[in-house]
């Protein structure tokens, strides 16, 4: 989840940058492994040059007028992967805190995290809380990260919440309704995506943003993350535009 130590992220965006582009976007960065592997490298060369495309994006959707980044960095199921990989990816965390963190908040970028907290080794999770209160006040571009996150597993969060709720007498059996529901789950913050990535040429969500995606518009890249690039995320960018979006109606709606 590391992010460059040189955004260049503008306070002031030209309007014309805006033009067509989704206020809040979704990224599932797949394909390192793949990248690495193609080329006879380990797969955790391939989550290094994960980091820099992540650079690269996160640059250029702050340049491009994205109000909302969310990246799905690290899923509840990968915990599975070999524990070297996983000690890899815990260090990349670590170094965006310990390297890029100041710059990121220069840059007036707030960072938050969606996913389940509870049972985080406690460094890790100190690491995740320091970037959030450091940046907690910026205006800018927030950058959204998905950590330990699940889909179905922030559901059953959500879920639990609110029938903990009912039973208190803090919410009427009657008053549950999807609004109800929302409040309750990690993005009750943040609008739903309007665009959703994913690279490497797969088409499945991954149990990301399950609740959320409902009306989301989706992107398939055949590149692998490492690849993706500023032309690819404007590629990506030009079919959203061209998407009529009408959300169940009759007549497109303006997301903005």
């Amino acid at each position: 989840m590391t992010v460059t130590a040189d955004l260049g992220v503008s306070a002031q965006v030209d309007a014309g940058e805006r033009i067509g582009v989704p206020r809040h976007v979704a990224v599932i960065m797949d394909g390192n492994g793949r990248w690495a592997v193609g080329r006879g490298l380990p797969r955790t060369e391939g989550h290094r040059a994960g980091v820099a495309a992540l650079r690269r994006i996160v640059k250029h959707s702050a340049k491009r007028g994205v109000e909302i980044l969310t990246l799905f960095s690290f899923s509840s199921e990968n915990w599975n992967r070999p524990p070297a990989e996983v000690g890899f990816l815990m260090g990349l965390l670590e170094r965006f805190v310990r390297r890029d963190l100041a710059e990121i908040h220069r840059q007036n970028v707030r960072v938050t995290m969606i996913g389940e907290r509870e049972g985080l080794d406690p460094s890790i999770l100190g690491l995740i809380e320091e970037g959030e209160a450091l940046t907690r006040e910026n205006t800018g571009m927030t950058l959204v990260v998905a950590f330990n996150y699940g889909g179905r597993n922030e559901i059953a969060r959500a879920v639990k919440r609110l029938a903990a709720d009912v039973a208190q007498g803090v919410v009427a059996p009657q008053d549950v309704n999807e609004d109800s529901i929302s409040r309750y789950l990690d993005t009750a913050a943040l609008p739903d995506p309007d665009l959703i990535i994913r690279t490497s040429g797969e088409q499945r969500l991954s149990n990301f943003l399950l609740w959320q995606a409902a009306y989301s518009e989706f992107y398939f890249a055949d590149l692998h993350w490492p690849d993706f690039d500023e032309c690819a995320l404007d590629s990506a960018f030009e079919a959203f535009a061209a998407r009529d979006r009408r959300f169940g109606g009759l007549s497109a709606k303006v997301a903005r």
